[in-house]
C-alpha cells in the first residue's frame, strides 16, 4: 500500500469573488498542476494556449446566462491562484474543450468512468441514506482533487469533493441533498449547439434547498454532452438520472437500492439512444453488476462499510470496480481516482485518494440544517 496525502480541505464563504480568492489561494499548486495536465492534452490536440482561451472566453455567456456568480467565483479562483482565467474555465469546462477539439478530428475524448451507489432508509441498517462512488480518471487527480467546505449565505451550505479549481463535482448540502455523477456516451453528444458544462450542473443540484429544485435543474438545464447524476435526499428519496444532450430519463431505485456505472440501463433510454460508450468502458456492464450482487443480499442491513468493501472489489483487474493505475489506449494513465462515502444526512463524507493503491480515508463534515432537511421532507 502506498501513501496519499488526504484531499485538502478549503473553507469558503463571503461573496462570489471572495470565495473564489480563498479557494485559488488555498489550491494554487494543485490547480496549477491539474490545468497544466489538460492544457498539454489539448496542445497534442491542436489547441495551443491562445486558442485555449480564445474558448474559454467564449464559453463566459453562456455560464453567465446560467448563474453569473459562477464566472465571478471562478475568476476569483484565477485572482487567488495567480493563474490565467482561462486556466479555471479549463478545470470547469475540460470535457466540453477536449470534444471540441476532438469534432475537428483533432483529439479523441476518453470519458471518466465511475460506479456508483445509494441505498435509502428502508435498505440502510440504521435507517440512514447512504450514497457513495468510485470516480476513474486520470491517476494525476489523486494528488489534484481538494473538497470545499462552502458557507452560502443564500441558500445549504455546500460539502463538494471536486478537482482543485472546480466549482462541483460530488457532495452534499446541509439540507439533506446528495449528488454523484457517471459519464455516459450516446450519439447526440456534441450535435446540437452549446449547452451548460455539468460542473455547473452539479454545482448548482448542490445549491438546491429541495429534491423538486435539484431535479428541475437536472432536467431543465441544456448539456452538451451525456451524463448519469444520481441525486438523494436524505428524507428518503432518490433517482437516477440518465441525460442526453436534449432529453433526460430517469430511473427509481430497485427496492431501495441503486447502482449505476457508464452505460445506459433505462428501457426508454437503451430504445432510444445509441450508447457509444461502451466501446470505451467495456467493463462498466459488470462493474455494475457486482456491486449490485454484493450489496443486495443486505438490503435492510446496509452501511457504508459495506459500500466500501465492494467499492473496493478488483475482480477482473484493472478493469475493476477499484482500477490500479493503467495506461489507456492513447497512453494515458487512468485509475479509480478517489473513492467518495457520504450519510448525506449527518453532513459526513469520506474520501480516500487512489483506493487501489491506498486505504486511508479522511471524513469531513458539514452541519446538517435538521429544519431545512425536515421542511424538504414534508
Amino acid at each position: 500500500m502506498t501513501d496519499y496525502a488526504p484531499f485538502p480541505l478549503i473553507d469558503l464563504s463571503g461573496g462570489p469573488r471572495e470565495r473564489g480568492r480563498i479557494h485559488g489561494q488555498a489550491a494554487a499548486d494543485r490547480l496549477k498542476r491539474g490545468a497544466k495536465m489538460y492544457a498539454e492534452s489539448l496542445l497534442k490536440s491542436g489547441v495551443d494556449w491562445k486558442e485555449l482561451e480564445r474558448r474559454a472566453e467564449a464559453m463566459v455567456p453562456l455560464i453567465e446566462k446560467f448563474d453569473p456568480a459562477y464566472v465571478e467565483e471562478m475568476r476569483g479562483i484565477a485572482e487567488g491562484a495567480n493563474e490565467p482565467f482561462a486556466a479555471v474555465v479549463l478545470m470547469n469546462a475540460r470535457t466540453e474543450m477536449v470534444v471540441a477539439a476532438r469534432k475537428q478530428q483533432a483529439a479523441k475524448h476518453f470519458p471518466d468512468g465511475c460506479t456508483a451507489a445509494l441505498a435509502l432508509p428502508e435498505a440502510s441498517a440504521d435507517g440512514v441514506l447512504l450514497h457513495g462512488q468510485n470516480w476513474d480518471w486520470r491517476s494525476e487527480c489523486a494528488e489534484t482533487g481538494v473538497v470545499l467546505r462552502i458557507r452560502r449565505d443564500d441558500g445549504p451550505d455546500i460539502l463538494t469533493f471536486t478537482e482543485a479549481g472546480g466549482l462541483a463535482r460530488s457532495g452534499l448540502n446541509s439540507a439533506g441533498v446528495g449528488l454523484t455523477a457517471n459519464a455516459l456516451e450516446c450519439e447526440r453528444d456534441y450535435q446540437r449547439g452549446p449547452g451548460v458544462p455539468l460542473p455547473f450542473i452539479r454545482r448548482k443540484v448542490l445549491e438546491a434547498a429541495h429534491l423538486a429544485n435539484a431535479v428541475q435543474t437536472i432536467v431543465s438545464t441544456p448539456k452538451p454532452g451525456s451524463n448519469h447524476m444520481a441525486v438523494s435526499h436524505c428524507g428518503g428519496e432518490a433517482f437516477g438520472f440518465e441525460c442526453a444532450p436534449d432529453e433526460t430519463f430517469w430511473i427509481a431505485p430497485d427496492r431501495g437500492l441503486y447502482v449505476h456505472a457508464n452505460h445506459w440501463i433505462a428501457d426508454s433510454a437503451r430504445a432510444k439512444v445509441k450508447d457509444t460508450g461502451l466501446a470505451e468502458t467495456p467493463d462498466s456492464i459488470y462493474r455494475d453488476k457486482r456491486v449490485r450482487d454484493q450489496l443486495s443480499p443486505k438490503r435492510g442491513k446496509l452501511t457504508l462499510e459495506d459500500f466500501r468493501q465492494t467499492f473496493f472489489d478488483d475482480w477482473g483487474t484493472p478493469h475493476s470496480v477499484c482500477r490500479p493505475p493503467r495506461l489507456n489506449s492513447r497512453g494515458v494513465s487512468t485509475a479509480t481516482t478517489a473513492m467518495i462515502l457520504m450519510r448525506p444526512a449527518e453532513g459526513h463524507l469520506e474520501a480516500c485518494p487512489m483506493p487501489a493503491l491506498n486505504r486511508q480515508f479522511t471524513t469531513y463534515t458539514l452541519t446538517p440544517d435538521r429544519t431545512a432537511q425536515k421542511q424538504a421532507a414534508e
